[in-house]
């Protein structure tokens, strides 16, 4: 089966599996997809709405019912449950629409809130809320970027293209390598 088949046949349950445990990237090559025929967008959003919602879900209910797993099996994440809290006491609608979009609190907040005071119920709607724009807005992204790249690369000379990946990846694999080394998790 080529690449194109592959995508057709597994492309959403991939997206699902990705967006329940982290999700932006995917949802870009998602996008990607759909703009090039191998996806439906409308599609490729409710199955990242759904994968992003269920896990953040499910990491909640960890967070409620597991307390002790947590405290005792991410002594790591601490430092970040206790800024989660803190951010939860003054902002907390908009920490709970938006948590999705910064990195570094996307995994962590939802294991947070579950060991807060915040109502199920509460959690639900904004989780819904927050899974909705994340899943549109990078979706469309990901549709809109790959009008661009195509554009970009009918226009630039193959070898402009690979420099600026290459260049890209160089920098991120940087700044992954920075990171892994700091492993401060304040």
């Amino acid at each position: 089966m080529d690449l194109i088949g592959l995508l057709s046949t597994y492309g959403y349950l991939a997206l699902f599996i990705g967006t329940f445990l982290e999700g932006e990237t995917i949802l870009i090559i998602a996008g990607f997809a759909a703009y090039n025929g191998h996806m439906s967008l409308p599609l490729a959003i409710l199955v990242a709405f759904a994968g992003s919602f269920a896990g953040d879900q499910t990491a909640f209910y960890l967070g409620r019912y597991n307390k002790s797993f947590l405290q005792k099996r991410l002594k790591k994440w601490e430092c970040r449950i206790e800024k989660v809290h803190r951010l939860l006491e003054r902002h907390q609608i908009l920490v709970l629409i938006s948590f999705r979009f910064f990195y570094g609190f996307r995994n962590i907040t939802p294991f947070a809130v579950g060991t807060s005071n915040i109502s199920p119920l509460r959690f639900f709607l904004l989780n819904g809320i927050g899974a909705c724009i994340w899943a549109i807005s990078f979706g469309v992204g990901g549709y809109y970027l790959g009008d661009v790249l195509e554009r970009f690369l009918q226009e630039a000379k193959w070898w402009v293209a690979g420099g600026l990946l290459a260049v890209i990846i160089l920098v991120w694999a940087v700044k992954t390598l920075r990171n892994r080394q700091r492993r401060n998790p304040c």
